[in-house]
């Protein structure tokens, strides 16, 4: 099996920041939207009553990151890659005033087997060199020369993943499995 450098995306990808920024939103704002109401990368069309600026506010409040926890088999299936011989790099577009809070109270914090040298932040994720790419976002899958996985949320389920050469994953476990099965044949 080839060992691989695996680019990982943090948010939606590995861990819930829709449904805590959600949640937030709702109790701050006495909104009642869900996560399933999120069907479009841009968050501001699902709060219409709440003003742009409001809705991403949470994103620079350390109390809302500190909610933040792991998607379901996240913090297990990223270490057996690790243990696996596989290199992990988390690739995060974050905004610069938000990073530190991110990867303290997050990254960090539930995944202690990773490191800054394992963190590289852009928006430019076609840019950066690796075998296969992990993110909920397909616009950071587009355009980039590594196999592409599609985590599935809200956002993304009307994207046509296999249309566009790239294999949708539900948990980490088909995730994990997908991965195995690319280093096999590679």
């Amino acid at each position: 099996m080839k060992k691989l450098t695996i680019l990982v995306d943090m948010d939606d990808t590995i861990e819930n920041l829709c449904e805590t920024w959600v949640a937030f939103l709702n109790e701050t704002h006495g909104t009642t939207v869900h996560t399933d109401d999120i069907h479009d990368w841009d968050m501001t069309k699902a709060f219409p009553t709440i003003e742009k600026s409001q809705v991403y506010d949470p994103l620079f409040n350390e109390n809302m990151w500190k909610r933040v926890t792991p998607l379901p088999g996240a913090v297990e299936y990223l270490k057996r890659l690790i243990d696996d011989g596989h290199k992990v790099v988390i690739v995060t577009a974050s905004h610069q005033n938000t990073v530190a809070m991110k990867l303290n109270n997050v990254l960090f914090r539930y995944f202690p087997y990773l490191a800054t040298k394992d963190v590289i932040v852009t928006s430019q994720k076609q840019l950066v060199c690796g075998d296969v790419m992990i993110d909920d976002a397909p616009h950071n899958l587009e355009g980039g020369n590594y196999y592409g996985i599609l985590v599935t949320a809200s956002h993304n389920r009307a994207y046509d993943a296999t249309a566009n050469g790239f294999v949708r994953a539900d948990t980490w476990e088909e995730i994990y499995n997908i991965v195995c099965n690319y280093a096999r044949k590679e």
